[in-house]
């Protein structure tokens, strides 16, 4: 080994001893004082009734790992009076569940004190405590409190619960955050530093490993909850992704990393196209994130990690044993981290017992992961810097021999240019094959941004493209345009008595009969916007649209729909506007007059029909 390399190895191994020091030094201790012991839990619903159900409560050791499901979990436990100087927080300490809500109870009168509710499935501001982890005040009260939560996720269902008092969790905090802002501020130093290294010596394998840091960053970030707090608080369609998309991204870049920095491609080009592969399909998983529920994402995603892993780490294991030195840290440096995943893992299942908390554990095998992962890329530049060097100073000494030697040195040169043009046209072809594929995709997802995913049927951005061409055709050809707007009565009351989930179903029955009701393909149903309806009538005119309304009312007032055992009648409010357009943004006002019409339909006493023919009658 070069002394260049021994002082780097010098360095970074410090620096490792360093980042232990500070883990195990400032990390906070995981006490059992702090955890929930008295917990039970329910699958059956005990929203009505939280204290006459105690034969469907079973007792579960906290923290909580439950897995994927789906449905709601509700859990019991109870806990202490809190009142007078001391306070308490209930932390929930995984910030990942889709929705919670928290109710205190007073156990001695079953009266309900207080209720909370969070989760990633509401905007960052709407919880009771805007913190990154999920943290509940416990309400002042002379009693025992008996608390009730309920807990629904498209991904895993895990408790972590935690009690805190005030001060406690202060001094956790300061220490926590310390940690957070070292580890953080290490890779974010690391993924910087890696681009700068990028753009002045133009390898790229910096640059993807820049990548790699900068997607581990942000997945950790969004796992823990400090990327929805302070990077994207009010982006809650995105908070459902960002595990999925930065995961991804990471992995890929992971992959491609490895077969670079390890040149696989010179040992075994069969093993070099999987890892290609590899990264092909993790690429696709970022856009799948964006459309794939998370509760099928997140499986599909570890299911190919784990091939992943196996798959680049016996590489390294296969090259370092064939004495390849780069690989030897490549190998050294997972290991780190699948032993810290490894021993956290054991930790999580109570079969030893580790002075530091799993997750920090991770953290500190992430960083070391991280750095001696830099070391490799640094030590692998350095050889192929000397190599390239040596190569130079051979040519040189060369071409000072003889004459002929220059000539030869220009032939190897001119080779390599054409070699480099054949390169720089073959990348070529694949960015343009990537480009066909990435417009193919984007158009994919343009149809699909057009469905309302709620009820199958077209959405309000589809519904305000076709009036404008349909305006346009009814004017060109001179045929007559019909506007519906049709709207569920008394839907709030329905949403108020019978929950928001029957209320998604009503919406749901109520547009399978409208699409029903048309007949002609150019007929379209639209939701408009909640119980809202639009439906596009071409070339038809009042009395057409006024029988399909019609249909359409006594249809939904003749077909309630079954929602868990309840029986919900529903009718629907319905205005029409006619016209033949004859000027620009003329269907803009027939729409108006449409809403105008279904309000009036409203202020008639519902479930009724409304028409305004354009042309003078209403």
């Amino acid at each position: 080994m070069r002394k260049y390399d021994l002082w780097l190895l010098g360095v970074t191994s410090i620096l490792v001893a360093l980042l232990m020091v500070i883990a195990f030094r400032f990390a906070p201790v995981d006490t059992q004082e702090q955890r929930i012991q008295n917990l039970f839990y329910s699958f059956e619903s005990v929203d009505d009734a939280p204290f006459a159900t105690e034969h469907h409560w079973l007792a579960i050791p906290n923290p909580v790992n439950l897995g994927m499901r789906e449905a709601p979990t509700w859990f019991r436990f109870t806990i202490a009076p809190s009142n007078g100087p001391i306070r308490y927080l209930l932390e929930v300490k995984y910030p990942l569940l889709d929705t919670i809500t928290v109710a205190f109870y007073a156990s001695d009168t079953q009266q309900l004190i207080n209720e909370f509710e969070a989760g990633d499935a509401q905007a960052f501001a709407h919880r009771p405590i805007l913190h990154e982890s999920l943290l509940f005040p416990v309400p002042d009260h002379e009693s025992e409190l008996t608390v009730i939560i309920k807990v629904q996720s498209a991904g895993t269902t895990r408790l972590p619960l935690r009690l805190w008092k005030k001060t406690e969790f202060i001094e956790y905090t300061s220490k926590h955050n310390l940690l957070m802002g070292l580890f953080f501020g290490f890779l974010a130093a690391m993924g910087i530093s890696n681009l700068f290294f990028f753009f002045t010596t133009q390898n790229r394998t910096f640059f993807i490993y820049s990548g790699y840091v900068f997607s581990l960053m942000l997945t950790l970030m969004s796992v823990k909850g400090l990327a929805y707090a302070h990077i994207w608080p009010e982006w809650v369609w995105f908070q459902e992704r960002a595990v999925g998309i930065f995961a991804n991204a990471a992995i890929m870049c992971a992959v491609i990393f490895s077969s670079w920095l390890l040149n696989v491609k010179h040992y075994n080009r069969r093993l070099a196209l999987i890892l290609k592969a590899f990264g092909w399909v993790f690429l696709a998983n970022i856009f799948i994130s964006l459309v794939l529920p998370y509760a099928y994402l997140i499986k599909l995603f570890f299911v190919l990690l784990s091939i992943a892993v196996v798959v680049t780490f016996s590489i390294g294991i296969w090259l370092a044993i064939k004495g390849v030195v780069i690989a030897r840290y490549y190998a050294f440096a997972w290991s780190i981290l699948l032993l810290s995943g490894l021993l956290a893992s054991l930790d999580n299942l109570q079969l030893i017992s580790i002075n530091i908390q799993s997750n920090y554990l991770l953290m500190l095998g992430g960083a070391v992961e991280t750095l001696l992962l830099a070391l490799a890329l640094a030590i692998s530049y350095n050889l192929n810097r000397k190599e390239m060097l040596d190569a130079q100073e051979v040519a040189i000494a060369q071409e000072k021999s003889a004459l002929n030697a220059k000539e030869q040195l220009l032939a190897v040169q001119e080779q390599y240019q054409n070699e480099l043009e054949y390169k720089v046209q073959e990348r070529t072809l694949e960015l343009e094959v990537a480009l066909r594929e990435l417009s193919e995709a984007n158009r994919e997802l343009e149809k699909l941004n057009t469905i309302d995913s709620l009820t199958n049927i077209k959405n309000r951005r589809h519904f305000d493209k076709r009036l404008i061409a349909e305006g346009r055709r009814s004017r060109r050809e001179q045929t007559p345009l019909s506007i519906i707007m049709a709207d569920i009565d008394h839907f709030k009351k329905i949403n108020d008595k019978y929950g928001h989930a029957a209320g998604d179903a009503c919406i749901k029955h109520v547009a399978s009969l409208l699409k029903e009701a048309v007949r002609r393909p150019t007929d379209d149903v639209c939701r408009y916007g909640g119980e809202e309806f639009a439906i596009i009538l071409p070339n038809t005119d009042s009395e057409g649209a006024s029988n399909v309304a019609e249909l359409m009312r006594q249809t939904v007032e003749s077909s309630p729909v079954l929602v868990d055992d309840s029986t919900i009648r529903m009718s629907l409010s319905v205005g029409i506007a006619t016209a033949i357009v004859t000027a620009e943004e003329q269907e803009l006002t027939m729409l108006k007059e449409a809403d105008r019409m279904l309000y009036a339909a409203k202020q008639d006493g519902r479930n009724n029909v409304k028409i305004m023919d354009l042309s003078g009658s209403e």
